[in-house]
């Protein structure tokens, strides 16, 4: 099967030339089945305004402001600009920082850092229902402590001091989430597995006495002892969340340097989102795309505010 190929900046550039093709792009993905004028009360041919993000009903003139609703809306930052900010945070393999953002884009660093939030809310994906075989895995993402001169017990404790619990569900050849366990892992990853993977599933896990409570309640459970220095006994491991741990602390480690925990779910979610789209030759289309669903179905009914 040939490789699939990735969406180039030149692709981008040619697709997305000015402000106006971006807001082409979102209207259509908006209005799919055509702008339904709310004056007229029906579907109308619209044109696009000159002097500004809009479109004119052609029959009534009544206006309908696409960016309405969206993380575009007030922003006097060129649409160009908030597009390929997504095409960019979605395509790069590990990240990129709002410094770096604000280096490609030619804005201030307050700009690329609300640009930066701003597209990083839209890679939040629900996994759903996870179902068939999957692994349950945790990891701590934290800062190293000073430990010398303490006891091994004493270092033991110290060295998880100044870290946090990232939990992982992993549906085997589908999707996965990532949860940020702000009050630690003691009593949370089995009723978190509970919420999120249907019983009946088989489920392989790590030898930490936590899991021991998955066979009891539906599930069949399976470990492997990574204490013995065994990682694969046939079907049995965790080896897809280890690489995954391995991508976001990589990640983290060598673009961010550092993360708070009041942010670290949104990071794991800009993680889990490459996760998803790793095959997509343009990730950032499901990006545009969820925007324009969320204002499709959001608050407003089937499309966002108009006027």
């Amino acid at each position: 099967m040939p490789k699939q190929q990735r969406f180039t900046v030149h692709q981008f550039n040619k697709l997305f030339p000015n402000d106006n093709a971006c807001l082409d792009a979102l209207k259509t993905l908006i209005y799919p089945d055509g702008i339904e004028c709310r004056t007229c009360k029906e579907v109308r041919a619209h044109h696009r305004l000159t002097n500004r993000k809009a479109y004119s009903c052609d029959y009534c003139g009544t206006h309908v402001y696409p960016l309405a609703g969206t993380i575009f809306e007030k922003s006097t930052t060129p649409l160009k600009s908030w597009f390929y900010a997504m095409y960019i945070m979605s395509s790069t393999r590990c990240g990129i920082s709002a410094k770096q953002l604000e280096r490609e884009l030619g804005v201030t660093y307050k700009t690329a850092w609300r640009i930066f939030n701003q597209v990083r809310k839209l890679m939040a994906e629900e996994a759903g229902i996870l179902s068939g075989e999957e692994e349950l895995d945790e990891t701590y993402i934290g800062g190293v402590v000073r430990t010398h001169g303490m006891t091994r017990m004493e270092r033991g404790k110290a060295a998880l001091r100044n870290k946090a619990v990232v939990a992982g569900q992993v549906q085997r050849g589908g999707r996965l989430q990532a949860l940020h366990l702000k009050r630690g892992k003691a009593g949370a990853l089995v009723p978190l597995a509970r919420a999120h993977v249907l019983p009946g599933s088989m489920i392989y896990t790590d030898e930490l006495p936590a899991y021991k409570a998955l066979g009891r309640v539906g599930y069949g459970h399976q470990r492997v002892h990574h204490a013995a220095k065994v990682y694969v006994s046939g079907s049995v491991h965790v080896n897809t969340l280890e690489g995954f741990w391995s991508l976001l602390k990589n990640g983290i480690r060598g673009v961010y340097h550092s993360v708070s925990a009041k942010h670290l779910q949104s990071y794991v979610d800009e993680y889990t989102f490459r996760y998803h789209h790793r095959r997509d030759a343009a990730p950032m289309y499901a990006l545009i795309s969820t925007q324009a669903r969320k204002v499709r179905h959001g608050r407003y009914g089937l499309y966002a505010p108009i006027g």
